[in-house]
């Protein structure tokens, strides 16, 4: 017998298909949104409804942004003339916590035969797009140290080799099987500096 109230039993449901929320915490969360004052409710209401409405992929690097463009493709005074190539938006929340500033592009993904995700699945193509248009000097790849991270990492340096560009590859001081957004501030500050020039034959 279902003795919680429906609305309560929808928030429940759908608080669970939030990544690293289980079904306790999911408890813990609506219980206490349950007895928030009206006001804190209306507030994450307005915030979840926002996100829906407003947030898309920025139509240069794939990042988080309100408009066509995010705030860091905007940003005049970051070096044009280096893009750091991630799998995901979170992995450049985390590089912004270093000492970088130039600019991204956001795969939204990394290769994986075993998962079917293949090149025609990630940006790869727009990434060759704004190295053809820009005065692009170096290309950072800052895939994750994982077996899928790294076969990215190739894949994409393959392609850029007919480009008079640097490619370059962040230093692993990251652990193997690691995710870049998870590392330390200190760790990814290294890894960048200690980049070295990938040579692809």
């Amino acid at each position: 017998m279902q003795v919680l109230p429906e609305a309560v039993s929808k928030l429940l449901t759908s608080l669970t298909k939030l990544p690293g929320i289980g079904p306790k915490s999911a408890q813990r969360i609506a219980f206490y949104l349950v007895k928030a004052p009206r006001e804190e409710i209306q507030l994450f209401y307005q915030a979840l409804k926002e996100v829906g409405e407003k947030i898309k992929h920025c139509s240069i690097c794939g990042f988080y942004a309100e408009g066509e463009v995010c705030k860091i493709c905007q940003d005049a005074s970051r070096d044009r003339s280096t893009i750091c190539v991630v799998e995901k938006p979170q992995d450049v929340i985390a590089l912004e916590r270093t000492s970088y500033r130039g600019l991204y592009h956001v795969l939204q993904g990394s290769l994986s035969p075993l998962s079917g995700k293949t090149p025609q699945d990630l940006s790869i193509e727009e990434l060759l797009q704004r190295i053809q248009k820009g005065n692009i000097k170096e290309v950072i790849l800052a895939t994750s140290p994982s077996v899928d991270g790294e076969v990215t990492a190739l894949f994409i340096a393959r392609k850029l080799r007919t480009f008079p560009i640097k490619i370059s590859i962040v230093a692993r001081g990251l652990p193997l099987g690691g995710d870049l957004e998870l590392a330390d501030e200190l760790t990814l500050a290294q890894a960048l500096e200690g980049r070295k020039e990938l040579h692809v034959d």
